[in-house]
């Protein structure tokens, strides 16, 4: 017992055939399952935004962003070879905390991975449209976007969470093998971006490098400016990668495939985006694609590639579904841990003895995305994935350095390097950028753990493990 209530052992639980899952994934499956939540709209869009901020120096807000999420990524590689559970930071809180704080991390995270499915469908539902409308098959307004967007319903967002949904309910392994192959195609159209725009480059695109300085700073529109300006922007492009941990239950190794799995996709993630971003600059000045929707594609089309163009779209169409697929997996996972923890009701942390999937809080958490995605503005609310994964981090971060004092002896598949200092960049870089989002995103996030504190002291503390 601490402070902030009971602690949750640090073995994984009884292994009962009603909440057992399956250990079907190895970590080729893990990592492919980190890019594809990594790689996603965040590099297809947020290049723009990044370079309207920051101009050329956008490449040093994605290293920074990477950096602090690296150092997020070395902290979950560690608890999660350590700790043989599922439901990522939520358990490591429960482990290293106690139960107040594990539930606000948990809600954090419902919050984070609800918003994301729902937001990039609603991003894939206008690549699919305009995809439609090109073929002359066009989707009527009312059925493509919500009301916010002048239609009644987003059907295509509603359309593409209930496939990934259903791939998701034949079986874990199955539906991580399509991810792997969905993934490679989307890493491909990656490297075939860079091939077309390398023959283009011009280092005199990268001067000035940085107009709007380091710090951030009021630009002549009202905005925040600057490298930090962006990078707290980008970092929406990079988390994703936390989804993998919510698999350690299901992997065959956790001690080797946790590790390989969350810091491998990082790394590769990292070298990418700046990659991908450095040859966008180069090709053409910043200014022609900065702030635009669809930034890299107008980039090939810039520069004399317009059936390429067209390719990469195609592709996104296709492969975008990865990222649903990644959070939509982690949320469940996240669902299915609270709910065997029975701070959630019981029966939706089931699994089905066929498939190893937990089929109730699948279905459920697919319907509650579907009706968000359907219907609900999204432009105000996206932000607040950000600061979920925000306080998962800094959580992730504490719970290792808590650890480490309090279990200094305890096996160790994977010890992250000059912990502290990780442990201290995680906690610090994170909270700096959450103090840089918008104030509207911040009073948002703290009425929703408002009402999630209602609903635990309500109803879930009462009904957990630890009081049983």
């Amino acid at each position: 017992m601490s402070f902030w209530g009971p602690l949750k052992s640090i073995e994984a639980p009884p292994a009962d055939a009603v909440h057992k899952l399956h250990r079907t994934l190895g970590w080729p499956h893990l990592v492919a399952l980190g890019v594809g939540a990594i790689v996603g709209t965040g590099i297809l869009t947020l290049t723009g935004v990044g370079a309207a901020l920051a101009g050329p120096g956008v490449i040093l807000s994605f290293l920074i962003a990477g950096a602090v999420c690296a150092a997020a990524a070395l902290a979950y590689a560690e608890l999660a070879a350590m700790i043989p559970q599922s439901g990522s930071a939520y358990t490591y809180s429960y482990v290293a905390v106690g139960e107040t704080i594990a539930w606000i991390v948990g809600w954090s995270l419902i919050l984070e991975y609800s918003v994301v499915c729902s937001t990039v469908a609603v991003g894939w539902s206008g690549y699919f449209t305009g995809f439609m409308d090109g073929i002359g098959w066009t989707i009527p307004k009312a059925l493509a976007g919500g009301p916010d967007a002048g239609g009644l319903v987003n059907l295509p967002a509603v359309g593409i969470i209930a496939v990934v949904a259903g791939l998701l309910l034949v079986g874990t392994r199955e539906s991580a093998t399509l991810n792997a192959a969905l993934v490679a195609l989307k890493i491909a159209a990656l490297a075939m971006f860079v091939a077309v725009t390398l023959p283009h480059f011009d280092a005199a695109n990268f001067h000035p490098f940085m107009p709007f300085g380091f710090f951030q700073s009021l630009g002549p529109d009202g905005a925040k400016h600057g490298v930090m300006a962006a990078a707290s922007i980008i970092f929406f492009a990079f988390y994703g990668f936390d989804a993998v941990s919510t698999a350690a239950e299901e992997a065959k190794n956790p001690g080797r495939d946790m590790t390989i799995g969350i810091v491998g996709s990082m790394l590769a993630c990292v070298v990418i985006y700046m990659g991908v971003a450095a040859c966008a600059i180069g090709a053409v000045p910043v200014a022609s694609f900065a702030n635009s929707a669809e930034p890299l594609a107008l980039v090939l089309r810039t520069v004399g590639s317009a059936t390429t163009a067209k390719i990469f779209g195609a592709v996104a169409v296709v492969a975008l579904p990865t990222v649903i697929l990644a959070f939509l997996f982690g949320q469940t996972r996240i669902f299915f841990v609270m709910a065997r923890d029975r701070l959630l009701p019981e029966r939706l942390g089931r699994v089905h003895p066929r498939s190893g999937v937990p089929v109730a809080v699948t279905i459920g958490t697919a319907i509650i995305v579907a009706i968000i995605a359907a219907f609900l503005p999204l432009a105000e609310i996206a932000a607040l994935a950000n600061a979920g994964t925000l306080c998962a981090f800094v959580a992730v971060g504490a719970s290792m350095l808590i650890l480490r004092r309090r279990e200094p002896n305890r096996e160790r598949a994977f010890r992250t390097p000059l912990a502290p200092l990780v442990g201290a960049v995680a906690i610090l870089g994170c909270l700096y950028l959450f103090w840089n989002l918008p104030f509207g995103t911040q009073v948002r996030f703290f009425a929703w753990n408002g009402l999630g504190l209602i609903v635990y002291f309500a109803y879930a503390r009462r009904r957990s493990v630890a009081v049983a």
